[in-house]
C-alpha cells in the first residue's frame, strides 16, 4: 500500500535543476516566504492612497515584487513594466491576472523613492532574513566582513586638482577629471585602488559562513573600512561568541576592542609589521581563516555576475543603499532553493 505524504517546503524547492526556470523559481520563492507579513510591513511604510483618476493605487506588495524582478534580471523601470505585461511567469509572480495591466514605470519609481525615504528596505531585509533563518537557510555560526567598490557612471569630467583616497590610506593630492555638472553624482567620491582610479560608493557586507548577507552598510568610495566596522556590525544582529572573519585591512586596536565589547571572537587575519614578520602560528591561523573568508568575495562576484550588479543605477547615497540592500536580499533568495536542496541531501 502506497502512503502519500503531504509535501513539505523542502520537497517543493529541492530540485536544483529547476532553479533557472523562471516559473519554478518563482513558485519556490512563494513557498519559501510569508508574503502576508511582508505585505503588512510594506503597508506601514507605503501609503497607497488614490491615483490621479481617483481609483485605488497599486498594492505595495505588487510593487515590491516588481523591484525584486528588477534586481534579479537587471531591468530598468521601463523594462520591468514591459516584462510583467509580456511574460506570464513575471505576471504570475506578481499575482496579476492575464487581463490586468502592470503598474507603469513612474509608479515603480515613486514607490522606490517613498520606501527609501521611510528606510523601509532595511526593515524588509531583516524580516526576510528572519524568515530564512527560521528555515535554517541562514545559520549564524560565524560571520565574515568585507567591502567592495560600486562604480557610478555619473563621474566628473574635465581636469582639475582635487583629493583622492588611496584604499585604506590617507588622502593624497592628484590630478584627475572633475566637473560638478548636473550629470555628476556629488555624493560619490574618488578612490585609488590597485593602481586604478574609481568613482562611486562602497558597500560593506557582513555575511554568514555560506556567504549569505546579514547586514549592509553603504558609504562613499573614499571611506576606509577599518573605521566602519562598528556601523556594519550594527546592521547584522550577530549573536555573541561566534567568530568574525575579515582580511588584514581590518586589523587595529580599536577594532579588537569593538569585537571584545560585542563578545565576538577575533578572527581578523594577522598582519606583519616592519621588522616583525608573521610567526608560524599566525601564518597557520591566516590559512585556516582564509578557507572561509573568501566566501564574502564570492558573494560580491555572484551579485555582479547574476544581477549585473557592481554599477550604480541611481544617484545619491540613500538610493545607492536601497540598491545594495535589494541586491543582497535577492542574492539570499536566489541561493535559498539550492541551500535547502543541499540540506535535503545530508
Amino acid at each position: 500500500m502506497k502512503i502519500h505524504s503531504t509535501p513539505t517546503l523542502a520537497d517543493s524547492v529541492c530540485d536544483l535543476r529547476t532553479i533557472k526556470i523562471k516559473r519554478q523559481f518563482f513558485t519556490q520563492i512563494n513557498e519559501l516566504l510569508d508574503w502576508k507579513s511582508i505585505s503588512a510591513t510594506i503597508d506601514t511604510h507605503y501609503q497607497k492612497g488614490k491615483s490621479a483618476t481617483g481609483t485605488p493605487s497599486y498594492d505595495g506588495l505588487l510593487l515590491f515584487k516588481m523591484c525584486l524582478l528588477q534586481t534579479w534580471y537587471g531591468l530598468s523601470d521601463y523594462e520591468v513594466e514591459d516584462r510583467v505585461n509580456d511574460s506570464s511567469s513575471f505576471s504570475y509572480f506578481c499575482g496579476l491576472h492575464i487581463d490586468q495591466i502592470a503598474p507603469d514605470h513612474s509608479t515603480v519609481s515613486r514607490f522606490r523613492t517613498a520606501m527609501t525615504k521611510a528606510n523601509a528596505y532595511e526593515v524588509l531585509f531583516k524580516q526576510i532574513n528572519n524568515q530564512l533563518e527560521a528555515h535554517q537557510i541562514i545559520v549564524k555560526k560565524g560571520a565574515i566582513i568585507d567591502a567592495c567598490v560600486v562604480d557610478t557612471p555619473l563621474r566628473p569630467k574635465g581636469k582639475t586638482e582635487h583629493k583622492v583616497t588611496r584604499d585604506r590610506e590617507d588622502l593624497e593630492e592628484v590630478t584627475l577629471t572633475k566637473d560638478f555638472a548636473e550629470s555628476v553624482d556629488k555624493e560619490a567620491s574618488w578612490l585609488k585602488k590597485a593602481g586604478k582610479y574609481r568613482y562611486g560608493y562602497k558597500k560593506h557586507h557582513v555575511t554568514d559562513e555560506q556567504g549569505l548577507v546579514l547586514g549592509v552598510h553603504t558609504t562613499r568610495a573614499s571611506a576606509n573600512e577599518i573605521a566602519n566596522l562598528e556601523e556594519v556590525l550594527d546592521k547584522a544582529d550577530l549573536p555573541q561568541s561566534i567568530p568574525l572573519k575579515a582580511d588584514k585591512g581590518y586589523q587595529s586596536q580599536n577594532n579588537r576592542e569593538i569585537l571584545a565589547k560585542r563578545k565576538l571572537k577575533d578572527h581578523i587575519l594577522k598582519k606583519a609589521k616592519k621588522n616583525r614578520p608573521l610567526t608560524h602560528w599566525e601564518k597557520k591561523f591566516n590559512k585556516l581563516v582564509g578557507r572561509t573568508r573568501f566566501k564574502v568575495e564570492r558573494t560580491f562576484r555572484g551579485i555582479k555576475r547574476w544581477f549585473n550588479g557592481g554599477t550604480a543605477r541611481y544617484r545619491g547615497m540613500a538610493k545607492m543603499h536601497t540598491q545594495n540592500i535589494m541586491e543582497a536580499m535577492c542574492y539570499n533568495l536566489y541561493r535559498s532553493p539550492g541551500i535547502i536542496a543541499s540540506n535535503c541531501e545530508k
